[in-house]
């Protein structure tokens, strides 16, 4: 598959219905495993628990010039990952409650994925031109 943006997430975009300036963007390790990319998912609960290897905030989001509509942001490291396989990262608006929390992205192409936990910690190192380009 390929680095993708939620159609839902695009929509909620052009809507006005998330203000990138005011939110908290949140990482999740993957394991495919347990959880298949749907283009229909909207929230956080259409990834099952059981599918979530570990989890990381996302420091210094930001869309960039917004004639270019480049989403970036600081290099994340998950602390101290064991468990599943992981061979994705997904990106959603944290609002606190799982069922507004919009799903953004879906990078299964990432530097070190897939990555097998051993209990160290994993980087994943965004691309230098950003994560995601709408």
């Amino acid at each position: 598959m390929a680095n993708l943006v939620y159609p839902k997430f695009k929509n909620a975009l052009l809507n006005g219905d998330v203000d990138m300036d005011a939110v908290t963007i949140q990482c999740v390790l993957v394991d495919l495993a347990d959880y298949t990319y749907n283009a229909a998912h909207e929230f956080l609960t259409d990834l099952p628990a059981a599918a979530r290897v570990a989890q990381v905030g996302l420091a210094n989001p930001n869309i960039g010039v917004v004639a270019d509509g480049v989403f970036d942001g600081d290099d994340v490291v998950f602390n101290t990952v064991s468990g599943d396989e992981a061979e994705a990262v997904v990106l959603y608006v944290d609002t606190g409650v799982e069922g507004t929390s919009r799903l953004v992205g879906f990078i299964d192409t990432a530097p070190g994925l897939p990555i097998t936990p051993n209990g160290g910690n994993i980087p994943i190192n965004w691309n230098a031109s950003g994560i995601f380009q709408i």
